[in-house]
C-alpha cells in the first residue's frame, strides 16, 4: 500500500477497497461502490463518488439527525481515515 500521506487518488481501486476493509468497513453486495460500518456509538454509510468519498452517519440516538460529509480524493489516505473513522 502506497504511505498514508499519499492522495487518495494516487491508490488504485483494490488497495481502497482493502483500506476500507481493515477499517471494519463491509461492501454492499448489490451496490459495489457502497460500503457500511458500524461503531459502538454510531454507524455510517459510505459512498465511493467521482471525485469524494461521501459518508452519512446515522445515530442510534432519538431526535438526532444523521450527518452526511464529503471527502475529496485529492486529501491524503491519513487525513480520510482520521475524519471519517473518528465518527461525526
Amino acid at each position: 500500500m502506497l504511505p498514508a500521506d499519499t492522495p487518495l487518488y494516487s491508490h488504485p481501486l483494490p488497495q481502497i477497497e482493502q483500506w476500507l476493509k481493515n477499517q471494519g468497513c463491509e461492501q454492499d453486495e448489490t451496490q459495489l461502490h457502497c460500503w457500511h460500518i458500524q461503531r459502538s456509538s454510531w454507524e455510517a454509510e459510505l459512498w465511493l463518488d467521482t471525485e469524494q468519498i461521501t459518508v452519512r452517519y446515522s445515530q442510534s440516538r432519538e431526535n438526532t439527525q444523521d450527518i452526511q460529509r464529503s471527502f475529496k480524493y485529492s486529501l491524503s489516505r491519513e487525513d480520510i481515515e482520521e475524519a471519517v473513522f473518528a465518527g461525526p
